[in-house]
């Protein structure tokens, strides 16, 4: 069994699928890299770091001639490019990456006719088993790390408070909105560098979470009704909830120097939680780093992949945060991948518990896990969520 690993091809995109480190853990399981020279030059592997781990580097066309295919966008949330991979697609192949099958239900059913086996890495169910395949979360790791940085990079003074022979510096104050993944390390972040750090999430169960950083929970006298779905997730609310959210929150951000959010609904628009007004009342130079800008922004004021400025606030909207750290990045979703593989090949065993038959693709849909993730299948779109939209 051979898994290809083919150059990525959405603009400004970095990360490669597979790093050398985790070659032992495939070569294990039986199976062989064949990768797309110079897939890896961007997040600083080149192709003689794979060679060495042994690996085969090779064409494009070679990698995609593999029983498994693995790519951080697979077709779907590479709308540029996608389209041309899905032309390279063989009847029972299995294509992992991210491939926002919610959104681009269309795409899906395009791989479906294809034949080939579509595993969407961001349906990975958020239970204790699937921690190790959680890429959504090792990549919002990165998200909220990187977005503090860009806020320091951008706000016209200092995060920490220092005392100086010429007076003393006032720490900066950070509002950090949405307490997942991302949100959690965006306040350690904060924190590490020295802001007065405050957080808000609509799901009281973190609260615990965001006080162990060192920060303030904000607390609204506001209920949501279901605020977390079963798979950890944050779950829409109705427009009369936002609104009274908004209100709440206004006297929050009149008083901070930087806003980080994070509030995102899988599948759907990213919920409007800062308005034009309330970003006329932030302090002049202050600065939003809007984490849900691909799907819409939390910020009414956001422009994906732009940075703008209304009314002396700075409003940076970044889609891609995790390819600007492109080594890291790489070896954390690599890995995840790679846990992903394991759970989905089976080797036979001797006498002795070792493994000695050949590795074989197991895609067992009644498995908590590989139903979540497997989103097409034979020829057909299998994934609930994903056939709802197609009216199948």
């Amino acid at each position: 069994m051979k898994i290809g690993v083919p150059k990525e091809t959405f603009p400004g995109e970095r990360r490669v699928a597979i790093v050398p480190a985790v070659l032992p853990a495939l070569k294990k399981l039986g199976i062989d890299v064949v990768i797309e020279s110079g897939a890896g030059g961007d997040a600083g592997f080149p192709d003689a770091s794979y060679s060495s781990a042994g690996a085969s580097v090779g064409s494009r066309n070679d990698a995609f001639q593999c029983e498994i295919v693995a790519q951080v966008r697979a077709p779907g949330a590479n709308p540029v490019k996608g389209t041309e991979d899905i032309a390279m697609f063989q009847r029972d192949q299995v294509v992992i990456g991210f491939a926002e099958p919610l959104t681009t239900p269309d795409v899906a059913r395009a791989v479906a006719d294809r034949g080939a086996t579509l595993v969407a890495m961001e349906l990975v169910p958020r239970i204790t088993r699937a921690q190790s395949m959680d890429a959504l979360s090792s990549m919002a790791t990165i998200a909220g790390y990187k977005a503090v940085l860009l806020a320091a990079t951008s706000l016209p003074r200092m995060f920490p408070m220092l005392n100086t022979a010429a007076g003393t510096v006032a720490a900066a104050r950070v509002f950090v909105i949405g307490a997942g993944v991302a949100g959690l390390q965006a306040i350690a972040t904060a924190r590490r560098l020295g802001a007065r750090v405050e957080a808000y999430d609509v799901r009281p169960a973190v609260k615990e979470q965001i006080q162990s950083l060192g920060a303030r929970f904000v607390e609204m006298p506001i209920e949501a009704g279901d605020a977390q779905d079963a798979g950890g997730y944050a779950k829409a609310q109705d427009e009369s909830f936002y609104r009274r959210q908004r209100e709440l929150m206004a006297k929050t951000l009149a008083a901070t120097d930087v806003v980080i959010t994070t509030a995102a609904i899988p599948g759907k628009k990213a919920p409007v939680l800062i308005t034009a007004e309330m970003v006329a009342a932030m302090p002049p130079g202050s600065v939003i780093v809007d984490l849900a800008a691909a799907t819409g922004g939390n910020c009414e004021l956001t422009e994906a992949d732009q940075t703008i400025e209304r009314n002396g606030v700075t409003i940076i909207g970044p889609t891609n945060l995790p390819a600007t750290v492109p080594y890291h990045a790489s070896q954390m979703y690599a890995r995840n991948v790679v846990t992903l593989v394991q759970h989905l090949v089976q080797r036979e065993k001797g006498a002795d518990g070792k493994a000695t038959g050949a590795p074989k693709l197991v895609l067992d849909l009644n498995d908590e896990i590989t139903k979540e993730i497997v989103v097409t299948k034979g020829g057909d779109v299998v994934h609930p969520r994903v056939r709802q939209p197609l009216g199948v």
